[in-house]
């Protein structure tokens, strides 16, 4: 079957997602007239408590915790997030369970009956038949993750009983803008009138704000309406009305991952006339919380560490995170990252950490030759102190070369870091044969 004929009954998800991705001129095209319409003709309606969470960086692990915890309080629970690193099928769970082929094959048959005339990119398509499978499935919440920016968001169709926004920081510069500020104006448009807006950047954009304000949005920020306090066994949450102490760190590693935490535990104390949630549940979802490529460390010597950070702001938290691992003789870096992302940014926040870079190729118009990268590494990095061992750089034709090579050099009390794209730490998992 070829990818622009449309699938008949018995297509399987795989030729309907290469299907979907020939559907519209262009990959990304924000705006919600196209998806809006099509959602009128499906008759989407969500009875039920919808939380939608946007932001830079810690989407998804905010996303992660609070499903985990609304799991843990035993209500029924919808996730969408994106993108997914191995199989579709991560981006859609209902109750925890990832939605099988055939759910998904439904409700894509149900969206491309609907849609008629109306073209539909990738992300609108299957936005729009996650939510349909949640409509149909009897749930208490969803919770869903912003795919790029918020005001045209296609998940931005939904009316949020309480959105968050988890940071703002610079990325996907040309279409959001190339400054904080006209980030957050995008970002903040999740925010609904007199609904809880939670805001979890210690530093909020001035534009956030005033969006908030001027819409008349319960603004909630960190540091003035909830604060998180630890030390080094257990850390509370302090919210409006709401305390909670004596809490286990979250099983998600990292500098940010309190702050992730805190920003789900505000929605939920918002939300709380609806969604009651005892303590012993948020204790439970915080444990068990899991997020595949999210400062994930595999079993095993030498140590790796995968991290799908593709920005300055994730490369500063992951710089963190790995200077708060202890000692390794040497560190790894495994480095594919798209043409269009601020490369000298990220490796500036990294470079003194890394021994060798093992610059990897990615596919697709916006990736590129490891060469390349490996060039613009090198210009990135800075001077090498008088007498001191620069830091090697060579290039790859994929990240799976690109591992293998570091495996290869690699001792075993050193460290591998496998980032800087959902394909680069995707590639490398299945070099793995594993499953994330």
């Amino acid at each position: 079957m070829s990818p622009h004929t449309k699938p008949d009954a018995a297509a399987t998800l795989s030729q309907w997602l290469a299907y979907l991705e020939s559907l519209h001129p262009k990959t990304i095209d924000l705006g919600l007239g196209r998806v809006r319409q099509v959602a009128a003709r499906l008759g989407l309606t969500l009875d039920c408590v919808k939380i939608v969470v946007g932001g830079t960086n810690g989407k998804g692990s905010t996303c992660a915790m609070l499903e985990a915890i609304l799991l843990a309080a035993g209500f029924k629970v919808g996730l969408y997030t994106s993108p997914h690193l191995i199989d579709f099928n991560e981006r859609i769970r209902v109750n925890g369970e990832l939605a099988s082929d055939a759910a998904l094959v439904a409700q894509f048959q149900a969206v491309e009956s609907a849609r008629g005339d109306v073209s539909l990119t990738y992300f609108e398509f299957t936005t729009l038949a996650a939510l349909r499978l949640f409509a149909g499935a009897g749930l208490d919440a969803v919770v869903l993750e912003v795919g790029l920016g918020g005001r045209l968001d296609a998940v931005n169709i939904v009316d949020a009983d309480c959105a968050i926004v988890t940071s703002v920081d610079l990325d996907h510069m040309d279409w959001l803008g190339d400054t904080r500020e006209k980030i957050g104006y995008e970002k903040a448009h999740i925010y609904r009138p007199g609904r809880p807006a939670i805001c979890a950047d210690p530093v909020p954009p001035q534009s956030l704000l005033d969006h908030a304000a001027a819409i008349g949005a319960d603004l909630w920020l960190f540091g003035r309406d909830y604060n998180y306090s630890g030390d080094r066994q257990q850390w509370g949450y302090g919210g409006r009305n709401q305390r909670r102490a004596a809490l286990a760190y979250p099983a998600l590693r990292g500098a940010n991952q309190l702050l992730n935490a805190s920003a789900a535990l505000a929605a939920l104390e918002a939300l709380r006339d609806r969604l009651p949630v005892p303590q012993q549940a948020v204790r439970q979802g915080l444990s068990q919380a899991t997020l595949p490529g999210r400062f994930q460390i595999l079993p095993g010597q030498p140590t790796v560490i995968l991290d799908v950070g593709h920005n300055p702001h994730a490369a500063a938290v992951l710089a963190q995170n790995l200077d708060n691992m202890g000692f390794h003789p040497y560190t790894h870096a495994v480095f594919g990252m798209l043409s269009d992302k601020d490369i000298a940014g990220v490796v500036a926040k990294l470079g003194s950490r890394i021994d060798n870079w093992y610059c990897a190729g990615l596919p697709g118009p916006r990736g590129g030759p490891g060469e390349a990268l490996a060039g613009q590494v090198r210009a990135a990095l800075p001077n090498t102190a008088p007498g001191a061992d620069a830091p090697l750089v060579s290039a790859y034709a994929d990240p799976g070369q690109a591992y293998a090579a570091a495996r290869a050099r690699a001792g075993e009390n050193d460290r591998i870091v496998v980032f800087g794209s959902f394909l680069t730490v995707a590639a490398v998992l299945q070099s793995l044969g594993r499953k994330s």
